[in-house]
């Protein structure tokens, strides 16, 4: 319904990598769902009067908070789209995000209020009225939340949108819970029995493991979560497809919202290139990347020695010392630093999965000995740089 509506009302509606684009969808999910919101609110509220059914009524105003819910998801996109400032040089990307989160909480939040009421009709049953009418506005009402959730559904995909996914995941749980609701009713109606309590408690459970889903899709990437591998792979063969370039390494992906994401990499570059040449190539870099991918992009350049023979023969054997400590492991931008006098420095970035049994010092004092055993005047410089090695 969402991409339909598009068609309509958003220019170029095609064009989702458009972060103006991306918002207009947001925006127009917000609106629909505000107005069918609280159409269903004022049906339901009017079907669990008439009936006195606390299950009815409590299903109404879990269709008032999907109403809030959509009114914080039109805000979270519209002030996402504002552009970068001073206090937020990065943009207001994560607004979304937050929007979600927000969402996921009132989902809980109503599931809650609504076991507090369905627990206190399990101790105060009371005959609930069930006929025509009010059957027809539950079913009226689990048609649009079909409807809404596969439009939402739909838009969240198109735009990579865990807002609108929370949003149609919402929608899918209303459908259940009014579907339990619905049965309820007529199997009370028809048997004397009344189930009211305990469905509405059923429902609860259900709304509260959605809310819980929603919230954790919403915090992730709040926290900072991991880019794809897919994307890690990408950009490094990409890179690596230049030439003059040796290697690639410490490749960060920072998320400040979606399709607004920070770049940074280490490549690795012949030590006996002009610099100037060098740099040059590295900006063709930067710029084929942020058009690319559409982000923003810092390379840093690690010059590299491959003619010293004694910096190939160290690294040799520093290869062979990181093998018997763990052959998983493995070790980048390695260079020997030449400082005054005969002082001289090795250093290197060993990678290091995030649980590992050896703690962080206990691994540079083993290699720190064991170089130094194999060359003692050497100066040791080692970072350990955490990685997901998981294939």
């Amino acid at each position: 319904m969402i991409s339909f509506l598009a068609t309509f009302f958003i220019k170029d509606h095609n064009n989702t990598d458009d972060l103006e684009v991306r918002n207009k969808y947001g925006i127009l999910s917000g609106i629909v769902g505000i107005c069918l919101n609280f159409i269903l609110f004022a049906t339901k509220l009017f079907a669990g009067i008439i009936s006195s059914s606390i299950s009815i009524t409590g299903d109404a105003f879990n269709n008032l908070s999907d109403a809030a819910s959509s009114i914080v998801t039109l805000v979270g996109f519209k002030l996402s789209g504002q552009e970068a400032d001073e206090e937020h040089p990065f943009g207001h990307g994560r607004l979304e995000y937050i929007a979600g989160l927000i969402v996921a909480l009132f989902i809980i939040i109503m599931a809650v209020e609504l076991m507090h009421s369905s627990v206190e009709k399990i101790f105060h049953p009371k005959e609930t009225l069930f006929n025509g009418v009010i059957a027809g506005i539950l079913i009226f009402s689990i048609i649009i939340k079909l409807i809404m959730f596969r439009g939402n559904l739909e838009a969240s995909k198109k735009i990579e949108s865990a807002a609108l996914k929370n949003t149609a995941m919402d929608s899918i749980s209303d459908v259940v819970t009014t579907g339990i609701v619905l049965l309820s009713s007529f199997i009370s109606h028809k048997t004397g029995i009344i189930l009211d309590g305990y469905i509405g408690i059923l429902a609860c459970v259900f709304i509260v493991k959605t809310g819980c889903e929603a919230a954790r899709d919403t915090i992730s990437p709040l926290l900072g979560e991991p880019p794809s591998k897919e994307l890690v792979k990408e950009i490094n063969e990409f890179v690596l497809g230049f030439d003059g370039v040796l290697g690639v390494h410490d490749l960060i992906i920072h998320n400040y919202g979606p399709g607004r994401n920070f770049v940074s990499l280490h490549v690795e570059v012949p030590g006996d290139k002009d610099i100037v040449t060098v740099h040059d190539q590295i900006d063709d870099i930067e710029n084929e990347i942020r058009n690319k991918y559409g982000c923003m992009i810092v390379i840093h350049m690690d010059p590299v020695v491959t003619d010293d023979e004694f910096s190939e023969a160290l690294k040799r054997k520093v290869k062979h010392i990181v093998a018997e400590l763990d052959p998983n492991l493995s070790f980048h931008d390695f260079r020997v630093i030449h400082a005054k006098g005969d002082c001289r420095r090795v250093a290197f970035d060993l990678t290091v999965p995030y649980k590992y049994d050896i703690k962080d010092d206990n691994i540079i004092s083993y290699l720190d000995e064991h170089i130094k055993g194999i060359q003692p005047d050497i100066v040791c410089d080692i970072t350990i740089d955490k990685a997901d090695l998981t294939e």
